[in-house]
């Protein structure tokens, strides 16, 4: 039996920003499309979620010697809180919603050196 493809993180990168791209500047006028726009753009985004979810399951970084590994939980603490900004914006409590904080976008971690290391 064989495991199905995961596409690469640099994959992951593409989709997202095609994602971001194909909402385009020319129906903004029109809230209905634009709000399906976004709908699909929450999908596409738990999507990313769960591939960087089965990626950070499958990568060797607990056992690898690479001093640098890809921080996955960052990753999908930062699609967390664009899912919720869309989601915030597509119910809104208040006028305009806004999020100040920044997201992370550093997603290379480096790995502590052992302590037992000569």
């Amino acid at each position: 039996m064989t495991s199905p493809v995961y596409p690469s993180i640099p994959v992951l990168s593409l989709v997202a920003v095609g994602l971001l791209t194909s909402l385009s500047p020319a129906h903004a006028g029109d809230p209905a499309l634009e709000r399906a726009h976004l709908v699909a753009a929450v999908r596409q985004l738990d999507m990313l979620d769960r591939l960087a979810e089965h990626a950070a399951s499958a990568s060797p970084s607990e056992h690898s010697r690479s001093r640098y590994h890809f921080d996955y939980a960052r990753l999908r603490e930062d699609l967390e809180r664009v899912r919720a900004g869309i989601h915030d914006y597509l119910t809104p409590q208040r006028a305009q919603p806004r999020d100040p904080e920044d997201l992370a976008g550093n997603y290379v971690a480096e790995r502590p050196e052992p302590e037992d290391a000569p």
